[in-house]
């Protein structure tokens, strides 16, 4: 019996197991908190050595994220002048594509290494054996979720699909538009799809019914509604599934001219492309010079992140805009219609569903989302909580995938408790680090008694962590130099100065990484542990100035 990737409608030892894992992870962290705050006030001595030995892995795990995402943003920056639609011809020819590159003798070091990269990709689709589809076969369909975000929103990402270098009457664009969403937002959307008939393959517009049993009020619910309808407007069309790369965009999207041909070319260049996502570096770029300087911080991290992740395949799981092969996409049954975190439980889903044959596929090639405006300072923090919240609940995947590992025999034991280890303790760690390092850290020499306060560990450990968050420094300056480098250029006044301030900015991590961070997601673990199940919020979206201006 097939799997089925939900929480809801469970009984008997499914909904105990469910209950079971949905409370272990948010126990686990309170457990880790409260625990070291108690055993730094009985015994001081054993909590100081706890603290430094969690000092000195956090210093080397620091140093080993520091190292991968120099070098995938490298590779990332490398890229930047790829000509992705000659890479994608080169595919359709590719014996003799290779043999020019063979010719080719590039004389700068960044040359050579982009080149032998793009060989290896090559050699990897030739000795698999499996031929790709011919690139003037391919077609793309771009579904836009929109509930409440207005045409200034929404616009420039339809704007830079049909303006890319990918040809866009081989474009397929869905605005998946919530039935409950105020009449001038659909007003917008009739307005938008009337601008845009004559510029793609066709632009739709999909109403999602509010109230459809067993879904809730989810992005996933309008998505999958919307891949649906898709679905039978190709079968309409006569185009075959598995020639459709299907990507689920956030309405404030915007792509990169070159961002379709070069997901074209990754999409045809991996063998097993039917049973991949392919996910691009998000950036959040489109207003970010309008944004405090606390959401410039914590975006620019999230970037970081998606970096890091994409030195590692394996463990690579999709995370917010991203593509897939939509005969996948049909075949696992959409997204999931009654889950927050859709953007990555739809990794999961195929994942269960393939037996784990199933991958993600790293594209270093960025786009561009909103970071979080409000109109007031505070109630951008207050909404920069309620994102963090939102996607701090992907713990809800852990039980569900706990429950399919545990049903799978086709699942290797291995592959279960590489994934199941990695998604646990991500989100253990997502709420403990910055209480051990920022707070609970400081306790033991706080509560000390007379006794450890003349043994040689009570005057060394401030020495020794002294010593490790100077070397932790290293990174943070190596974190801002990328940082900037990622940020878009400024128009007006003192761009200069501007970057200045952007990098000091830095300096709020300490606050950002306990208020923004790390409590949001003991906030969704703990409503998980307690059965206080959330509901999906959309993030509001603002443009405050038009290019920065």
């Amino acid at each position: 019996m097939e799997f089925k990737f939900s929480s809801s409608g469970l009984t008997g030892q499914d909904k105990t197991l469910q209950r079971f894992f949905e409370i272990i992870p948010g126990l686990t962290s309170w457990c880790v908190i409260i625990g070291m705050i108690i055993l730094s006030f009985c015994k001081p001595i054993i909590a100081a050595m706890i603290i430094i030995a969690f000092d000195l892995y956090w210093l080397m795990r620091l140093l080993y994220m520091t190292l991968f995402l120099v070098l995938s943003y490298s590779r990332l920056s490398m890229e930047k002048k790829t000509d992705w639609m000659e890479r994608v011809r080169g595919v359709d020819n590719i014996d003799e594509y290779r043999q020019m590159l063979d010719e080719k003798k590039p004389d700068r070091l960044k040359e050579r290494i982009v080149l032998d990269s793009h060989i290896k990709e090559l050699d990897r689709l030739e000795k698999s054996h499996k031929k790709p589809p011919s690139s003037k076969d391919i077609y793309q369909l771009v579904i836009i979720p929109v509930a409440k975000e207005t045409r200034e929103i929404v616009e420039p990402g339809i704007k830079s699909i049909a303006e890319g270098t990918f040809p866009a009457e081989r474009i397929l664009v869905v605005i998946a538009l919530e039935a409950r969403a105020k009449e001038e937002v659909k007003a917008a959307t009739r307005s938008l799809v009337e601008s845009y008939k004559n510029r793609f393959f066709d632009i739709l517009e999909v109403r999602h019914p509010d109230g459809i049993a067993g879904e809730a009020r989810a992005k996933g619910a309008n998505t999958s509604y919307a891949a649906r309808k898709s679905a039978e407007y190709l079968k309409e069309k006569n185009i075959p599934y598995e020639n459709v790369i299907a990507s689920c965009f956030d309405s404030d999207t915007v792509v990169e001219p070159d961002y379709f041909a070069g997901l074209t070319y990754y999409y045809l260049t991996f063998p097993d492309r039917e049973r991949a996502s392919f996910q691009p570096v998000p950036v959040y770029n489109n207003n970010i010079w309008e944004a405090p300087g606390i959401t410039r911080v914590l975006e620019t991290g999230s970037s970081f992140f998606q970096l890091i992740e994409a030195t590692n395949p394996d463990k690579l799981v999709t995370f917010s805009s991203h593509s897939m092969s939509f005969k996948a996409l049909v075949e696992i049954g959409y997204w999931p219609v009654d889950m927050i975190s859709d953007d990555s439980a739809i990794f999961w889903k195929a994942f269960v569903h393939y037996d784990s044959d199933y991958h993600v596929v790293p594209m270093y090639l960025t786009l561009s989302m909103d970071a979080v405006v409000a109109e007031s300072w505070w109630q951008t923090v207050v909404n920069v909580y309620k994102q963090r919240r939102r996607w701090a609940w992907g713990v809800e995947n852990f039980p569900i995938l706990m429950r399919a590992f545990l049903k799978s025999k086709k699942i290797p034991l291995y592959r279960k408790a590489k994934h199941a280890f990695k998604l646990f303790e991500g989100h253990i760690a997502w709420t403990t680090w910055a209480f051990l390092l920022s707070v609970i850290g400081w306790l033991p020499a706080i509560f000390a008694t007379r006794e450890f306060s003349h043994t040689v560990l009570y005057y060394s450990a401030p020495r020794i962590a002294g010593t490790i968050f100077h070397l932790a420094s290293l990174s943070m300056i190596v974190s801002i130099i990328l940082s900037l480098f990622l940020l878009p250029a400024r128009s007006g006044k003192n761009p200069i100065l501007k970057r200045v301030g952007y990098a000091f900015q830095w300096l709020l991590i300490p606050f950002t990484i306990i208020f923004l961070s790390a409590i949001p997601a003991l906030d969704a673990q703990t409503r998980l542990m307690l059965g206080k199940y959330m509901t999906f919020w959309v993030t509001d979206k603002s443009r405050l100035r038009e290019n920065g201006k």
